[in-house]
């Protein structure tokens, strides 16, 4: 097993997230980008998206998978079984990290030849500027070392978390999906701002760095969000207001029920 020093990896498909990752490990300086390659089935896309970056195109899975000592299934889930048939004989010794939504420990071990040492997990998009989550499912067939590797890797671009196997929808669409909600709950503050008056790139400039102190804050600080909240609501203040109108609206009961109607899709 290669050590920080000398791993490469690879992308078994190079689509939104893959390319969220790889931003991400070059950005933190966590691999150099030459250290990096991707294959994907529209070669002049491929090309164009390797080229900014600086990493190198593939022309097949592979030669990806020749290149890599981990290895990165970055595919839609339907795709993932015909893209591993495809490295059957060149897994051996390597780590397979799947990104492909819905397809566990289990699912993915039927795909592969016995042997293949392997990890499904779950990022979210932040994780192109280093402040990302990876969910990782706490049931796979990586050793120690390969674990620690792991988290040693996406540690230097975001929070990396394992969860037991029935915990990685919640977890995935809590960390996943949330970025949506924050991006709207964002988009909603700015205008409530700017209908005061307030330039609009300026409103989205405090908004988005609101939302990052305020996660850094209860990261950091380890604070019970209520006890954020209530920090900033001053008796009979503007704060204690607003909440209190966000209160009569729902909002916290609409954010939940978000959450359940997309874990209840998957029922």
């Amino acid at each position: 097993m290669s050590d920080m020093d000398t791993l490469t990896v690879g992308f078994l498909g190079f689509g939104n997230m893959a390319q969220a990752m790889a931003r991400g490990l070059i950005h933190k300086h966590a691999l150099p980008p030459e250290r990096l390659c991707a294959c994907a089935r529209d070669w002049d896309k491929l090309s164009r998206s390797c080229a900014s970056l600086g990493i190198h195109p593939c022309r097949n899975v592979q030669e990806t998978v020749e290149r890599s000592d981990l290895v990165i299934l970055a595919v839609k889930p339907y795709q993932a079984a015909q893209v591993l048939e495809s490295a059957q004989n060149l897994l051996a010794g390597k780590i397979l990290l799947s990104v492909a939504v819905g397809i566990p420990f289990q699912a993915l071990e039927e795909l592969l030849p016995p042997g293949v040492h392997h990890i499904s997990t779950l990022p979210n998009t932040p994780i192109a500027v280093g402040e990302g989550i990876l969910i990782c499912e706490n049931f796979h067939s990586l050793t120690e070392e390969e674990l620690a590797l792991v988290k040693n890797l996406f540690s230097q671009v975001g929070a990396v978390q394992l969860v037991e196997p029935g915990q990685m929808g919640a977890a995935g669409t809590l960390s996943g999906c949330g970025p949506a909600f924050s991006s709207l709950f964002l988009e909603a503050l700015a205008d409530g701002a700017v209908l005061h008056g307030l330039p609009r790139q300026t409103a989205y400039r405090l908004a988005g760095q609101m939302l990052a102190g305020t996660g850094k804050l209860l990261l950091e600080e380890g604070m019970h969000p209520g006890a954020m909240k209530d920090a900033v609501c001053s008796p009979g203040g503007t704060t204690i207001v607003g909440v209190a109108v966000l209160e009569q609206k729902g909002f916290r009961s609409a954010v939940i029920e978000a959450i359940d109607a997309i874990e209840g899709r998957r029922l």
